[in-house]
């Protein structure tokens, strides 16, 4: 088992455990909680975990049990990355002390959707490299657990360079590019061109795909909204794809040049028309961004 040292409070202090076993897991999370429980300027911290960890936690904490927040993963962790983004954000507004004071013991679902194949791995990795730049203003204190028995080598390998004071770490937008140099698919043959990508074509032609009436309506909002971020189109969209799987493809005549577009909550909380790329990326399962010296490229897969 391993865990970083804390790095000096004030700013977001995002730090990582790695262990093998639930004592392991104890080991790294019991200090961590007492830690924030100590502070008398912060609220009690929460655990974000497995059931079963959940249950091992709440055993050693003790009376302490009653002052931590215990809340299963599967809760927190329903969807995209994106998703956790949101739900991480609105958790601090509703949660945090001033500044965004709190301690978040977080374990994604990694033997769920996070670690359900080498793409959707790529995606939370992104997420906890930019999280280092989405809550640097706040000075919350998070560890991410990663328990090799579920994560992997893999996991864990890649996601300690997307946590301060690990020796590999590397600068988020740095390891957002690397990322995202990795070529998009091409296209399948059966691609459908849209002349006209408004949302009635959209939702139309997704319809007609197989996606159920109100995810059509959701994806046709989440593509228009992602062509009034993006600006001037370049040709025609492309529409591909059955039922929950329906992709769509949007080429723009400008560069986005911004890993945070459409990670940044907007100033609500509620999920609304208008928020651009942010809307898109709560919507769909995958939003991938690919920049080139003529524009971009962007691509949405509902689910």
């Amino acid at each position: 088992m391993s865990t970083q040292p804390a790095p000096t409070h004030g700013a977001f202090d995002h730090r990582m455990a790695v262990y093998g076993a639930d004592d392991g897991f104890v080991a790294a999370a019991l200090p961590f909680l007492t830690e924030g429980l100590a502070d008398p300027a912060e609220p009690p911290p929460a655990a974000i975990a497995a059931p079963d960890k959940l249950d091992l936690l709440h055993d050693a904490l003790g009376a302490d049990a009653k002052h931590v927040t215990l809340i299963p993963h599967t809760d927190w962790y329903t969807g995209s990355a994106a998703n956790a983004v949101a739900r991480s954000a609105g958790y601090l507004t509703a949660n945090a002390g001033p500044g965004g004071r709190i301690h978040l013991l977080m374990e994604p679902v990694w033997n769920g959707r996070a670690g359900r194949s080498p793409r959707e791995t790529t995606e939370w990795i992104r997420y906890e490299a930019l999280a280092n730049l989405l809550f640097a203003p706040f000075a919350t204190t998070a560890m991410c657990a990663y328990d090799t028995r579920t994560a992997g080598t893999a996991i864990v390998d890649a996601a300690r360079r997307a946590h301060p004071g690990t020796d590999v770490y590397k600068d988020p937008v740095r390891l957002a590019a690397e990322l995202d140099a990795v070529p998009l698919p091409e296209p399948p043959p059966d691609a459908e061109p849209l002349t006209e990508p408004n949302a009635d074509a959209v939702r139309q032609r997704a319809r007609a795909r197989g996606l159920a009436p109100a995810d059509a309506d959701l994806f046709a909002t989440a593509v228009t909204e992602t062509m009034a971020f993006l600006g001037p189109l370049t040709g025609t969209a492309l529409l591909w794809g059955e039922g929950s799987g329906c992709v769509c493809e949007l080429r723009s005549t400008r560069r986005v040049d911004d890993p945070l577009a459409g990670f940044v909550p907007p100033p609500t909380a509620v999920l609304e028309a208008g928020q651009g790329l942010w809307f898109a990326r709560q919507v769909c399962a995958y939003v991938d961004v690919r920049d080139d010296r003529a524009g971009a490229t962007v691509r949405l897969q509902y689910a």
